[in-house]
């Protein structure tokens, strides 16, 4: 599956970009926010990961930005299940934060959910990274004023999040006009 957007390409995961992959993950304020047990260290371990058998309903995607000098590798996003929820998870390397990548991103994948047939997707932020509030918001999640805990290997054990939830029910325009709605021309999948 493939996800082309205004700036961005979403592909899934290739072998041949797993380099560049930990490469951008090889930054601690990128890592910090990640909440997993163990990130990837090199090509080989990122391989593992990718080449685990997947959920079709749960696609990953790395996250490219188009350009007229070609794709760049920016960051990585996709679905999981968390217990009963489907939580959606991204993170962006650093040096194209701040440019509207995520929420464009994260809407793109939030309509994609919608039609594998989701009705609700959860998203979590470790409560003080704010630009992480700004991305969900920004692509149609809501806050559900819930804290809870979320282990990060960065941070060296758990620490507090926050709680965002999206509900298709409750986005009929979302599904209907993906471009008006979520202001992310050229949707296509």
């Amino acid at each position: 599956m493939f996800i082309r957007t205004e700036r961005l390409f979403l592909r899934p995961t290739w072998p041949d970009d797993l380099d560049e992959f930990v490469a951008l993950l090889n930054d601690q304020a990128v890592a910090r926010n990640i909440g997993t047990k163990k990130l990837p260290d090199s090509a080989e371990h990122a391989h593992e990961i990718i080449s685990a058998p997947r959920d079709p309903l749960l696609p990953h995607f790395f996250i490219y930005h188009r350009s007229d000098d070609g794709l760049s590798l920016i960051g990585s996003i996709g679905l999981a299940r968390d217990g009963g929820d489907v939580e959606l998870g991204y993170w962006i390397g650093r040096a194209f934060w701040g440019q509207g990548f995520a929420s464009e991103a994260a809407a793109a994948v939030l309509n994609n959910a919608w039609m594998l047939g989701h009705p609700r997707i959860i998203a979590r932020h470790f409560t003080e990274n704010e630009a992480t509030a700004h991305v969900l918001t920004n692509a149609g999640f809501r806050s559900t004023g819930e804290i809870g805990t979320r282990y990060s290997e960065m941070r060296g054990g758990e620490a507090e999040v926050m709680t965002y939830v999206a509900e298709r029910a409750a986005l009929p325009d979302l599904v209907e006009t993906p471009e008006a709605s979520m202001n992310v021309p050229n949707l296509t999948v």
